[in-house]
């Protein structure tokens, strides 16, 4: 189990943020997707295994994912200022037809997961730090 405290992560996350024990390495090579969720997002899936997401998503009736290379502009957008996120990487190609990919924020083509986010879903899971600089990601983002 992976367990990593970065500054600025509220001890929530530090410490519930690990490797899903499936994947002892953490990587496959399947298409990872990514979702940002806050403390109390993150503890609720853990607690009930399952989710249908953010309010965002519960609205929208899909839970939105990002690739790696939307995650930083969805970070700025959408939690900008907020600490205590955690960032979930999913086997995108795990979902099925469940995930469509349809276009959204500057007509670019962005994961929509159509049922409910599962805990089993998840790949890792790591804290999202808030710097100066704004959202830390990790380097193992790939």
């Amino acid at each position: 189990m992976v367990r990593r405290t970065a500054t600025g992560v509220k001890g929530e996350i530090a410490g519930k943020c690990r490797l899903i024990p499936r994947h002892p390495h953490g990587i496959t090579a399947a298409m990872l997707i990514y979702k940002i969720f806050r403390a109390d997002e993150w503890s609720a899936l853990q607690d009930a295994g399952e989710t249908a997401g953010a309010p965002i998503d519960l609205a929208d009736g899909y839970v939105h994912f990002s690739t790696a290379a939307q995650a930083r502009e969805t970070a700025a957008k959408h939690f900008a200022g907020e600490t205590g996120l955690a960032l979930l990487a999913c086997d995108g190609d795990a979902m099925g037809d469940d995930l469509k990919w349809e276009v959204s924020r500057g007509n670019a083509l962005f994961p929509h997961l159509y049922r409910v986010l599962r805990l089993s879903d998840v790949i890792w899971c790591e804290p999202l730090p808030l710097t100066e600089a704004g959202h830390s990601f990790p380097e193992r983002m790939i």
